[in-house]
């Protein structure tokens, strides 16, 4: 185990390509897994919702996720790449985006998964902190993978703010 962890900590040194697709394909997929509670939560219940005037159509979020989470993933590479020189600060970015990508896989779990309309908007709220977090560690690695997280924030806010217009219009 421990030649793991020194063989993936080389990594992004030795192969730095091969490191950023390991990175946006690790994100993807963990990313991914939250779209079996989407699925959960699609049809019947979901069109059954009064839903608010901003909302996109639904095959909006797809193309959106996978864009962003390559963006986070790339972030995260930037980050993990540091390892070597920083490893205190970089373990620290790596446990706030780990929290916080947990946040992110239980907001679809809560608001598709359990139908839980208010439960949702508790945790993007929290999210929405996370994600800010998040960027807040990244930029003492490399500030540049803070920016890739721009998008997200963006995004997650207009998520929150669609979350709390389901939550009143139904």
């Amino acid at each position: 185990m421990a030649r793991l962890r020194t063989r993936l900590r080389e990594l992004p040194g030795e192969r730095p390509l091969l490191a950023l697709a390991l990175s946006i394909l690790a994100v993807e997929l963990v990313g991914a897994s939250g779209a079996l509670f989407t699925a959960q939560g699609l049809g019947e219940w979901y069109d059954s919702l009064v839903r608010p005037a901003l909302a996109p159509p639904s095959w909006v979020f797809g193309p959106v996720w996978t864009a962003l989470f390559a963006l986070i993933g790339a972030g995260l590479w930037l980050v993990w790449r540091r390892a070597p020189a920083e490893p205190r600060t970089v373990r620290v970015a790596g446990v706030v985006f780990a929290v916080h990508f947990a946040f992110n896989l239980g907001w679809s779990a809560a608001f598709f998964g359990m139908q839980a309309i208010g439960l949702g908007l508790a945790v993007i709220v929290v999210l929405w902190g996370l994600i800010v977090a998040t960027m807040w560690a990244f930029a003492r690695v490399d500030r540049r993978a803070a920016l890739l997280l721009v998008p997200y924030l963006v995004w997650v806010s207009f998520a929150a703010y669609l979350n709390y217009r389901f939550w009143v219009l139904n």
